[in-house]
């Protein structure tokens, strides 16, 4: 079987994660908002609902403020230009992983990060494990609340007792998972067949070294 979309997933990861770096070691307001730019652009394009784009922008503004806020209003000497770059960034990295979360769904990277990038199986199919495990502790977490109210105790969020209970069901949910991945033939170590297949292809590195090269002309050049 063979997964293909329009970069492959561990490229993308690899193009976020340079250009991270990149925006952390040199100082460019211009660059960043290009990005920002081009992030949302493409996120329209993939149809993002309005829900999520109103999240993305609104929830990384209060970070952005208060690190506005310290450098140009709370600093002994106000640096406006510095307080704009740095406020720009939260938005970049938000927006930029966004891209990536948006187009890949959690299997597809893990999956990628095992073939492409040959990190251990373990690793992938500890990832996949934990993520799909959440809905379930979710559901333990409510039935535990529940079977409390019945006794007439009432256990918030910050309550031991409910952490204490939700963290003996995660152990017994892991050894079940355990189990039920050894009775399926994981043997951890042992070469394994690849039923997904998410290659790499001459297209996704064009469009990483593409995508790359402009970055790195707006962020020593403009």
């Amino acid at each position: 079987m063979l997964v293909r979309s329009v970069m492959n997933p561990s490229v993308k990861f690899l193009l976020v994660l340079i250009i991270s770096i990149e925006i952390a070691c040199k100082a460019s307001l211009v660059t960043n908002l290009i990005v920002i730019i081009f992030c949302l652009f493409y996120l329209l394009i993939k149809k993002i609902s309005l829900k999520d784009l109103i999240l993305l922008i609104f929830v990384p503004l209060i970070g952005a403020f208060v690190v506005f806020a310290t450098l140009y209003w709370f600093s002994s000497t106000p640096d406006h230009y510095s307080a704009w770059v740095l406020s720009s960034r939260i938005y970049v990295y938000v927006l930029s992983i966004a891209c990536v979360a948006h187009t890949t769904t959690s299997e597809e990277l893990a999956r990628s990060l095992e073939q492409n990038l040959h990190l251990p199986s373990k690793f992938s199919y500890g990832v996949l494990a934990a993520l799909n495990i959440i809905p379930h502790m979710k559901m333990s977490v409510k039935q535990i609340r529940t079977a409390a109210m019945m006794r007439d105790v009432y256990l918030n969020f910050w309550s031991p007792m409910l952490y204490f209970k939700a963290i003996l069901a995660a152990i017994s949910s892991a050894e079940n998972l355990a189990q039920g991945m050894e009775s399926h033939g994981y043997v951890e170590g042992a070469k394994r067949s690849v039923i997904v297949q998410i290659p790499i292809s001459k297209k996704d590195w064009l469009i990483f070294g593409l995508l790359l090269l402009l970055f790195n002309l707006c962020l020593f050049f403009l």
